[in-house]
């Protein structure tokens, strides 16, 4: 969601000097600060070429060069990356580095829309609203009608649009319940 300049800075780290406003010293990306442990990149197939190249050295090499240093950095991280587009297609359409997607596509885990696994909505639905009411003062529960309506909607936002839904139910809710006709 960065510009990719910002980007860069965000997941490489840069020198002292390597732009205007940088911190005294520089500072470490993401990858480096990730050493040991996993990075999880979300929307991957929205990198810029220029950015993917960067990537896939950092997955050869396991090392990170800061923006504006000269000197490498080795890094031991595990990533996680998920996209929203099939980036097997996005290879094929020259938008994304087939090399990058062979290295990433170690273990390829597809979850399916919301609207096609529609009995998991309870259960994310009940989930969701504990969450909310761990952090409220108020504790919400759901009238069995309104699972029935939440299954009935297409989602085409998935559980973010869920959880969205959730979050404006929690806050028009009258009497502590959920009932089928807030939920419509």
């Amino acid at each position: 969601a960065l510009p990719e300049t910002l980007l860069e800075g965000e997941l490489f780290g840069y020198a002292e000097g390597a732009f205007t406003g940088a911190v005294k010293g520089g500072k470490a990306g993401l990858f480096e600060l990730a050493h040991g442990g996993t990075i999880f990149l979300d929307e991957i197939g929205e990198m810029s070429k220029h950015l993917q190249t960067l990537f896939l050295r950092v997955l050869q090499e396991k090392e990170v060069r800061r923006v504006g240093d000269d000197r490498v950095i080795p890094v031991d991280v595990r990533v996680i990356a998920a996209s929203n587009q099939d980036l097997g297609i996005m290879v094929q359409e020259g938008k994304f580095r087939a090399d990058l997607y062979y290295r990433i596509n170690v273990l390829n885990l597809e979850i399916p829309p919301l609207r096609e696994r529609r009995d998991d909505i309870p259960l994310l639905a009940a989930n969701i609203l504990s969450n909310f009411n761990r952090r409220s003062m108020i504790k919400l529960t759901f009238a069995p009608e309104a699972f029935e309506v939440l299954k009935s909607y297409f989602w085409p936002g998935n559980v973010r649009q869920l959880e969205n839904v959730l979050e404006r139910l929690f806050v028009i809710a009258e009497d502590n319940i959920i009932t089928g006709s807030d939920v419509e």
